[in-house]
């Protein structure tokens, strides 16, 4: 009997390979490599964002646990009306069309970044954050 065959090892394999492959079905776009986020998340976006638990709000709010929050949530952070009354949920999809065009996804908001207009940028970025932000 292989460890992998074991009553113990299987359940969590199978449910460990499911969830691997859920995520990379619902992640639009090309598969995201974290060390490219993460030179890109620190050539682009940490002049005004965080993304480690703790750490300050700069002229945007910190990321920590960006994934599963909702536009406009931190009750420490002074957003405008408009990433107030969003109602959009952080995800991987819904992060990944944001990034092309901040300014277009949520109008009137003081995100000033243009985007990255490569989907690969974004999937990179994207990688980076759901491990640094988590």
């Amino acid at each position: 009997l292989l460890v992998f065959e074991t009553p113990f090892f299987l359940p969590r394999f199978q449910r460990c390979v499911r969830s691997l492959f859920v995520s990379s079905i619902n992640m639009p776009g090309p598969v995201g490599d974290v060390a490219s986020g993460e030179k890109l998340f620190k050539a682009r976006c940490t002049q005004c964002h965080t993304c480690s638990k703790g750490a300050p709000h700069k002229q945007g709010p910190n990321l920590y646990g960006l994934f599963g929050r909702q536009t406009g949530s931190l009750p420490d952070y002074a957003y405008t009306a408009a990433n107030k009354n969003a109602g959009i949920t952080w995800g991987e999809d819904t992060l990944f069309e944001y990034l092309e065009n901040p300014k277009k996804y949520i109008p009137k908001t003081k995100m000033a970044f243009p985007g990255f207009k490569s989907e690969q940028d974004r999937a990179d970025v994207i990688a980076y954050l759901k491990v640094a932000a988590q």
